[in-house]
């Protein structure tokens, strides 16, 4: 796999209740992934942009919801996410990613 293609594989880390309780209890973290990702794929972006080593990734296809504007009936986009799973005594800093 290119270099590029793993930079470009994860695009955002998702924030929220229950992915904070997933992060302390189970040392899983949760992205926001490209649709045509698979979990090889994200490990190998996650290893390489936070220097960690992963123990098995999970995904999700997150359907968009169905919203209306007015009359105008509309739909958001589909998105997959991506529940990564550290090793052991590894730990995740967002702060100090490349």
């Amino acid at each position: 796999m290119k270099k590029e293609r793993l930079m470009k594989v994860l695009l955002a880390p998702v924030i929220s209740e229950k992915s904070t309780i997933a992060a302390d209890t189970n040392q899983q973290f949760v992205f926001k992934v490209i649709p045509d990702a698979n979990k090889i794929e994200i490990k190998k972006a996650v290893e390489l942009m936070f220097d960690v080593k992963v123990d098995s990734v999970q995904v999700a296809n997150v359907k968009g919801k169905r919203k209306r504007f007015g009359q105008v009936a509309g739909r958001r986009a589909d998105w997959k996410k991506a529940y990564v799973k550290l090793q052991p005594g590894q730990d995740l800093d967002f702060m100090g990613a490349q």
